[in-house]
């Protein structure tokens, strides 16, 4: 493997330079992870499981999988510390045409597409309270139907663009505040449940009746649990701006997904306490239902402003990791080249975040029309993780001379079973979705066009 042209400058004037600290990589990976997931998954879980015990075992195997994973992007992120994470990854072990259909996918739907379905998620929990009631109402005067939701979520996605536009030190810094106020809030929401006489653990004991059960069941709810545990990834696209990669990326991947699973069990066994299996089952807001029994209306309130903050963080985490694989590859000359532009002064990737923010402005002006397209290409992200991993594999045999400050752990075993496991995810999103896979897949391919083009011009 040849050294990627972006990494023959690091620590130039014009690269991205290393300006976060072990905190902030911490809290890319927590803020990045917790959104609103867990708050509404219970209920799917129990109508799968079926049972507590069988939703804490998914909640477990889950995060376990999920470990692996992160372990493994360890080893290839300390051993790469560059901008583009997965990207180079790719690139190294597969090839450019494997890469540039990563950074196609990758820019041009699904990170502006993460990024409108998170900023309209905000919206939406924000309707929550007075002040943002009218964010459903249509806007009068337009010649299309617009919703005050959809002009909120593009307000936000460019305050949020506007951060990260202004350098990755001053998102990250955000982000660690940010990150430790949505877990004292999380940390708040299981207090107030644990602390009501309203509480029983007998809940822990109830089941439902009509689960899916079984095996089916059970996988299900892992699979729920994956969606849930699914960011922790977008730390290795900013390796390249983390300082002491060698201790900081292994301690922000490992440490930061064990504090997720930490706060998510909590949280469950919170909503537990409250609610017995059917009343989990049966409701579309479960911790907003338990904190409603535990402390009326002011506490479902509570819960809404830890959704809202979650989420907020989990879109800035969201934006500061999309621009930096388009920047990656077009400073590799896969890409356009403007999109390899480093503002002078802010020194971030300026014209790759001002693109991705437009694209994801037009997602959200056609947010219905898009939503499918979104579902279509879930699968992709699952796709590229398997390969992505599968890597190690291949550099541990084909470049035993690299440097690798941080080993996985088990290997080869917990990294093949992290690739089974994305590998069964992917079965699973195909075969619930043929069609919109199969459009997924066909959308992904559409890039080998454009990478024609691009190389002839």
């Amino acid at each position: 493997m040849e050294r990627s042209p972006q990494t023959l400058n690091e620590g130039s004037p014009g690269g991205l330079p290393r300006v976060l600290g072990a905190g902030e990589a911490i809290a890319i990976v927590v803020g990045t992870v917790i959104g609103s997931g867990i708050f509404l998954i219970p209920s799917e879980m129990m109508r799968d499981a079926g049972s507590s015990l069988l939703v804490y075992l998914a909640w477990i195997v889950g995060g376990l999988l999920s470990l692996f994973g992160a372990m493994t992007y360890a080893e290839l992120s300390t051993m790469m510390p560059y901008a583009g994470g997965e990207y180079v990854y790719l690139r190294g072990a597969y090839g450019d045409t494997t890469a540039f259909l990563y950074t196609w996918t990758w820019f041009t739907v699904a990170k502006p597409g993460s990024i409108a379905t998170i900023a309209v998620g905000l919206a939406r929990t924000l309707e929550f309270f007075p002040a943002f009631s009218r964010l459903s109402d249509t806007v009068p005067g337009l010649p299309i139907p617009i919703y005050g939701s959809q002009l909120f979520a593009i307000a936000a996605a460019w305050l949020i663009t506007g951060l990260n536009y202004l350098g990755i030190k001053k998102a990250g810094d955000f982000q660690l505040a940010a990150t430790v106020l949505k877990a004292v809030l999380i940390g708040l929401v299981a207090a107030l449940c644990f602390w009501s006489p309203a509480g029983n653990w007998s809940h822990f004991t109830t089941t439902l009746q009509h689960a899916t059960g079984g095996w089916t069941g059970f996988m299900l709810a892992v699979i729920a649990t994956l969606w849930a545990y699914d960011g922790w990834s977008d730390l290795s696209t900013v390796a390249g701006e983390v300082r002491r990669p060698e201790r900081n990326l292994p301690i922000a991947l490992i440490g930061g997904l064990l504090a997720v699973a930490a706060l998510y069990m909590a949280t469950n066994a919170a909503i537990q306490y409250m609610l017995p299996a059917q009343a989990i089952a049966g409701s579309d807001w479960p911790a907003v239902a338990a904190l409603r029994v535990a402390a009326g209306n002011s506490g479902a309130g509570i819960v809404a402003a830890a959704m809202a903050v979650s989420i907020l963080v989990a879109l800035n985490g969201s934006t500061m990791s999309g621009a930096r694989v388009p920047y990656a590859a077009a400073v590799d000359g896969l890409f356009p080249r403007r999109f390899g532009r480093v503002h002078p002064r802010f020194h971030s990737p300026s014209t790759a975040l001002v693109a991705q923010g437009l694209l994801a402005t037009v997602l959200l002006l056609f947010l219905s029309r898009f939503q499918q397209l979104f579902e279509l290409t879930v699968f992709s992200e699952w796709l590229f993780y398997a390969l992505a991993a599968s890597t190690v594999f291949i550099y541990r045999r084909k470049r035993p001379d690299l440097a690798r400050p941080y080993r996985v752990w088990g290997y080869p075993f917990v990294p093949a079973a992290f690739v089974v496991c994305a590998a069964v995810v992917l079965v699973s999103s195909f075969a619930g979705n043929l069609n919109g896979s199969l459009i997924g897949s066909a959308f992904i391919l559409s890039g080998l066009p454009v990478m024609a083009l691009l190389r002839r011009r």
